[in-house]
C-alpha cells in the first residue's frame, strides 16, 4: 500500500495532499474521483491504497500529511546521477559518454586529503597506477594510504609462508611503487597462502576509499591494461555511509586477524658523498 503511494510523481503526491485537505477527495475513495487528481493509470492502485489507510483509522488530514512526508523525502533524496557515475575502460563507443577508469582512479588519488583505502586483487606497472598517491603522500605528510593486496602463492611454490611475503614485499617496493616519496601501509590475507590448495582463499576485490566519502568499485585491476585498455566497468558513488561501512568491514577484519600486515622496510636512502 505505501509502496504504491511511494510510486506517485511529486506532482501526483502533491495534487492529492491538496484534494485531501480541501475536501476535493474524501472516503469512501474511487478511481472515478482520483483520475481528476493523479495520472489515469495511478487512480485504481491509489484509491485501494488510500482506502486501506482510511479502514486503518486514517482520517484524511492524516493521510495527506502521510503523502505530503513521502513527498518531502523524495525532494530531499539527491537524484541518482548524483550519487553514482558510471566508470569504464575500453574502445570509445560513439555516443557513449562514461569517465575513464584511469582518470577516475587519479583524480581521487591526486585529490585525497586524508584517508586513502585500496583494495586490489592483481598489480602490475604499478609505479604507473600508484604515481599520482605516491605524489599527494608527498605533498600531504599526513595522508594516511592503506593497500590491501592480493599475495598469492606461486604454483609448485613450496616456499614458507613468510618466504613468498619477503618477496612479494621486496617486488612491490622496488617495482610496483614509484621510486620517490613515503610508502603505504600494506595488509594482505595469509589464507592466501595455505599449503592446502582447497583452503586457500584471495583478495579478490577492487576499490578505493578516499575520505570517507568516495567509494570506487570496480572490475579493473591496478595494472597498466585494465586501467587503460582492458573493458571495465565500474561505479563511482559520493556516499560517507557506503564508505563507513566498505572501512569498517576491512578495518573489522585486521582487528580481527583476518588481515596481516605486510612488512614493507622503507627504501635505504642514498649515501652521501664522503659518508
Amino acid at each position: 500500500m505505501i509502496e504504491t503511494l511511494s510510486r506517485l510523481s511529486e506532482r501526483d503526491l502533491q495534487e492529492t495532499t491538496n484534494a485531501l485537505r480541501s475536501g476535493r477527495v474524501g472516503p469512501p475513495f474511487t478511481a472515478v474521483a482520483l483520475e481528476r487528481v493523479v495520472a489515469r493509470g495511478a487512480a485504481e492502485s491509489t484509491a485501494r491504497a488510500l482506502g486501506t489507510l482510511n479502514e486503518q483509522g486514517f482520517t484524511p488530514a492524516q493521510i495527506a500529511t502521510t503523502l505530503e512526508l513521502l513527498r518531502e523525502d523524495r525532494v530531499g533524496r539527491p537524484a541518482i546521477d548524483d550519487v553514482l557515475e558510471l566508470v569504464t575502460t575500453g574502445p570509445e563507443i560513439g555516443g557513449i559518454a562514461n569517465r575513464d577508469t584511469s582518470v577516475v582512479v587519479r583524480d581521487l588519488f591526486a585529490n585525497a586529503a586524508r584517508t586513502v583505502l585500496v583494495v586490489g586483487y592483481a598489480v602490475h606497472q604499478g609505479h604507473l597506477v600508484f604515481q599520482a598517491l605516491a605524489d599527494r603522500m608527498r605533498a600531504i605528510p599526513g595522508l594516511q594510504a592503506r593497500l590491501f593486496l592480493d599475495v598469492q602463492r606461486p604454483y609448485g611454490d613450496t616456499s614458507a609462508d613468510s618466504e613468498i611475503v619477503r618477496r612479494f614485499a621486496a617486488h612491490f617496493r622496488e617495482s610496483q611503487w614509484p621510486k620517490e616519496g613515503p610508502l603505504p601501509q600494506v595488509f594482505f590475507d595469509p589464507r592466501s597462502l595455505d599449503g592446502a590448495k582447497q583452503k586457500r582463499a584471495c583478495l579478490h576485490a577492487k576499490a578505493i576509499v578516499v575520505d570517507s566519502r568516495s567509494v570506487f568499485i570496480s572490475s579493473a585491476n591496478f595494472t597498466e591494461a585494465a586501467q587503460e585498455r582492458n573493458i571495465e566497468v565500474g561505479i563511482l558513488a559520493n556516499s560517507g555511509s557506503l564508505a563507513h561501512r566498505l572501512t569498517e568491514f576491512l578495518e573489522r577484519g585486521l582487528s580481527e586477524g583476518v588481515f596481516r600486515p605486510l612488512p614493507i622496510i622503507a627504501r635505504s636512502s642514498p649515501a652521501r658523498d664522503g659518508a
